[in-house]
């Protein structure tokens, strides 16, 4: 996780997030550098405008929980539930791939 950490903060701060930069927070942070998880993230993070993950990651788990609506009949379920279901199965999947990235 502290690699993950590494290259937000590199981010932040305005730095690019390459290999060099990244050993050298770690190793300021005490942290002993293993070499195959920076390029291995560095690889994952390739391609990524991690200001836009962040902004679709913020926005899954700052959603607002809705009340429970009440319960249609036996056998009934309305057209517009069953797309609220389906975004927030699409919304839940977006979350477990950018987890997939930076975990």
């Amino acid at each position: 996780m502290e690699y993950v950490y590494a290259a937000l903060l590199l981010h932040r701060a305005g730095k690019e997030v390459n290999e060099e930069n990244m050993k050298a927070v770690l190793s300021a942070a005490g942290i002993e550098v293993d070499e195959a998880k920076v390029k291995s993230l560095l690889a994952a993070l390739e391609g990524v405008n991690i200001d836009e993950a962040i902004e679709k990651a913020s926005a899954v788990t700052a959603a607002p929980v809705a009340a429970p609506a009440a319960a249609p009949a036996e056998g009934e379920e309305k057209e517009g539930e069953k797309k609220e279901e389906e975004e927030e199965k699409s919304e839940e999947e977006a979350a477990s791939g950018l987890a997939a990235l930076f975990g």
